[in-house]
């Protein structure tokens, strides 16, 4: 039987779903922080030549900018019928993502200083991850494994 648990939707990418909602819950606390800095400072567009505002816009714009295409590749590679599609892989993948948009996001949305460790760890980390994620899937195209 290759559905044991007539329950569970076999389609569903348990792996690629479980990054995409903790990293949801992160997306909606940066969002939050957006939202609320505005309104403590009574900004309305743009980021009002507010520091703390510019650093938070981009925290949110830049996690805006790689995750969705993160998830997209981690979601090719596991509903792929290869070597991409192997747990220990896409858990790699998947904690470098979160970890870096964690780190990334806190050093320029909490800590004030863009130049925090943080920031740079973060962003290694996330590139990481997209090399991974882009070589997986280009060998996938090639249709080699």
């Amino acid at each position: 039987d290759p559905n044991p648990n007539p329950k569970r939707n076999p389609r569903i990418m348990e792996i690629t779903a479980l990054y995409a909602g903790l990293l949801g819950f992160w997306y909606l606390i940066l969002t939050a922080l957006v939202i609320s800095t505005r309104m403590e400072n009574k900004i309305s567009l743009h980021d009002g030549g507010n520091t703390e505002m510019m650093s938070r816009m981009r925290a949110h714009g830049n996690f805006a900018e790689y995750i969705p295409y993160a998830l997209i590749m981690m979601y090719i590679m596991e509903n792929s019928n290869s070597f991409f599609n192997n747990a220990g892989w896409l858990h790699t993948i998947g904690v470098l993502f979160l970890v870096g948009r964690l780190l990334h996001g806190y050093a320029l949305a909490f800590s004030g200083n863009n130049l925090h460790f943080t920031r740079p760890m973060g962003m290694m980390m996330t590139l990481t991850g997209f090399s991974l994620s882009s070589v997986g899937c280009f060998v996938l195209s090639l249709g080699v494994v």
